[in-house]
């Protein structure tokens, strides 16, 4: 792969010849937890002077071969390894968890000294070590070692976490935050990071070898992101962020504190729908269909999808309608559809629902599940569709006192998450909340829903004699009649008539506006008229906020790529998909439609009419609640008053 401008080489002499300092760190050495406390149990054998505790085998994997010379207090990860198990030999998936500590550790250690000589910290060092560094250096100096630290901390992970992604299985292993992070300089932060894993194997990894690469695997997970919270206020850290290295031998590419990870997908047990399957539902499969492929434009190169650069890319969307419409049934139609283009384009994809399963009942634990969701997800290493079903249920209402800690919990992650100051629209993936009772979810939460699918269900004679066919099967013998099957559900024409049929608003508080609107300025057909417009939909509802407009003007841009891209890309990755990224943005523009005032017009009303049904339904369900309320304590009066009668 030819490397962009912006992007250094890490050359593989730069890398082995660090070789030397990692093996002999996962050899041995003394370390004195400073932050972190000793996990209760984990696991050493007592040892009696002069009689040694390895196994009589030493291990054979060249490059692996070396005497510790470690007290026996001290930390020892080869050995530690090695033990898993119990047999006399290390496996072969021991040694290549080990082969892989002591790559990530030359790889760190090989980042830190070029991240040392942009910076002018290895300068600094010769004159520390010669006792001629002057007073007015001494503050820079240490923080230049502090952000040293972070940064082969977290290309310490990152390694990692690539090179031994093969080796991963489906278990997981939960092992906490990782605490003992040191900055005082590279080589203690590494001996701390080291300690802590070596205490994370001994209590997780002991079983077997597949718990072992687990836990390892956990623990690069968490050390990156400690080091990325430590990173965000950290000082001197711009040599690092600033730059990006490639080794290709690993194909590992590191850009700052971003995970670069190699993307590991997820097998999936959900049974796929085809599009012909889902009827109805004209728009919100239409727009699923287009968002599949757009997924598809992602380049893991640049790690940017022309979509998001050009506008148009979904990274949000609700879709809500009364139970049984359809709504799960267009998850397993999009699931199958973009599985079956990353299978043909052999990249890795991601599924993962967030369920009420997801609630704890432990102050904390329900926020750290969310926001493990949306990682594995946002992984920039794979192709990721998140699906939040029932999100009424999940996400807790704001001054709601039915709302439990762990449901607000869930609420906070989402929101800043999904339109947070941190957040960051790649397109390489997306998030699908569905409800059947979308007035229930918080305000603040649904509007970061950047589209709306209306998922109503079959409407016309035509859609209810299709699903009829559909459903009953094969086993019968009764005619179609006067039908043409399924042509109803020819998407182009049905999603043309049903964009038409928002060129005026359908729910009677938007009807009065618009009405008002149209009778004092006319036909609207200027950015002006658009603007009163808007204007006097926040008057009549104080929820159409300014983000409702970015939500509206983000539907429009998506309209305007308003193309499917053609499934011979999907078909034939070469076409498209494996295109560099620029020549995928010039194909992608070439393909775009200038914005209209209809279309404009449409995505308003489509917008605000789902707003103020919202609204409607949310008041009605408030007033029933009240009504109730007042009901019980006139019962509750009457009763007390009867019983001091």
């Amino acid at each position: 792969m030819s490397l962009s401008a912006d992007t250094m080489e890490l050359r593989e002499a730069d890398i082995r010849k660090h070789y030397v300092a990692a093996l002999a760190m996962l050899a041995g050495f003394d370390h004195m937890p400073r932050i972190a406390a000793a996990k209760r149990d984990v696991r050493t054998d007592e040892r009696s002077p002069g009689i040694g505790t390895r196994r009589r085998f030493r291990s054979t994997t060249p490059g692996l071969v070396t005497r510790s010379t470690a007290r026996a207090e001290g930390v020892r990860i080869i050995e530690r390894v090695e033990s898993v198990g119990g047999d006399e030999l290390p496996s072969p998936v021991q040694a290549a968890v080990l082969q892989g500590l002591r790559r990530g550790l030359a790889i760190a250690l090989a980042v830190g000294e070029q991240f040392a000589e942009r910076t002018g910290l290895d300068a600094l060092k010769r004159d520390n070590l010669a006792g001629v560094l002057s007073a007015g250096k001494s503050a820079g100096f240490s923080e230049l070692l502090s952000a040293e630290s972070l940064v082969v901390l977290s290309v310490f992970g990152n390694a990692v976490s690539v090179l031994l992604a093969a080796h991963a299985g489906e278990l997981t292993v939960e092992i906490g935050e990782v605490e003992e992070v040191l900055t005082d300089n590279a080589p203690l932060a590494l001996h701390g990071a080291l300690w802590e894993l070596d205490q994370d194997i001994s209590a997780f990894g002991v079983e077997d070898d597949g718990r072992v690469v687990a836990t390892v695997l956990a623990f690069a997970e968490a050390l990156m992101r400690r080091v990325e919270q430590r990173a965000a206020t950290a000082p001197q850290i711009a040599g690092f962020t600033g730059a990006s290295w490639r080794v290709e031998a690993d194909d590992l590419t590191i850009h700052g504190f971003t995970p670069s990870r190699r993307g590991k997908g997820t097998a999936l047990t959900m049974t796929f729908k085809q599009p012909n399957e889902v009827v109805g539902n004209h728009i919100a499969k239409y727009q699923a269909m287009k968002l599949s492929k757009m997924l598809m434009a992602y380049d893991f190169d640049r790690r940017l999808n022309p979509f998001a650069e050009l506008g148009g890319f979904i990274f949000t969307f609700m879709g809500d309608g009364a139970p049984g419409t359809g709504k799960t049934t267009l998850i397993q139609m999009m699931a199958g559809l973009i599985s079956g283009y990353c299978e043909v384009a052999g990249y890795p994809f991601r599924y993962q629902n967030l369920s009420t399963d997801n609630i704890d009942s432990y102050q904390g634990k329900s926020g750290q599940n969310a926001k493990a969701f949306i990682t594995s997800i946002i992984d920039p290493g794979v192709i990721g569709f998140g699906t939040i079903d029932d999100i009424d249920q999940l996400a807790g209402k704001r001054g709601d006192r039915q709302s439990s800690a762990g449901q607000l919990e869930i609420t906070a992650v989402l929101m800043e998450s999904f339109a947070g100051a941190n957040t960051v629209v790649r397109g390489n993936c997306t998030f699908g909340m569905f409800s059947n009772y979308p007035e229930n979810v918080d305000d603040a939460l649904r509007q970061r829903a950047g589209a709306r699918f209306l998922v109503d269900g079959p409407q016309s004679r035509d859609d209810y004699i299709d699903i009829l066919h559909l459903l009953i099967g094969k086993n019968h013998k009764i005619p179609l009649g006067d039908h043409q099957l399924f042509a109803a559900q020819e998407i182009r024409q049905a999603v043309a008539a049903s964009f038409e049929s928002h060129g005026r608003p359908k729910e009677d508080g938007l009807i009065a506006v618009w009405d008002r609107t149209e009778k004092a300025l006319g036909r609207l057909d200027t950015i002006a008229k658009l603007g009163s417009y808007l204007k006097a939909i926040q008057e009549a509802d104080h929820r159409f906020t300014g983000r409702a407009i970015k939500n509206i003007t983000d539907a429009v841009k998506v309209r305007a790529m308003d193309f499917e891209l053609p499934d011979e890309w999907m078909e034939n990755p070469d076409l498209f998909l494996f295109k560099a990224y620029d020549h995928k943005v010039a194909m992608i523009r070439d393909m775009a439609r200038p914005i209209t005032v209809e279309m404009v017009i449409q995505e308003i009303n489509r917008y605000a009419d789902s707003e103020f049904r919202y609204a409607d339904k949310s008041d009605e369900v408030a007033i029933a609640n009240m009504v109730r309320d007042f009901g019980l304590t006139e019962i509750a009066k009457r009763r007390y008053l009867e019983s001091k009668g």
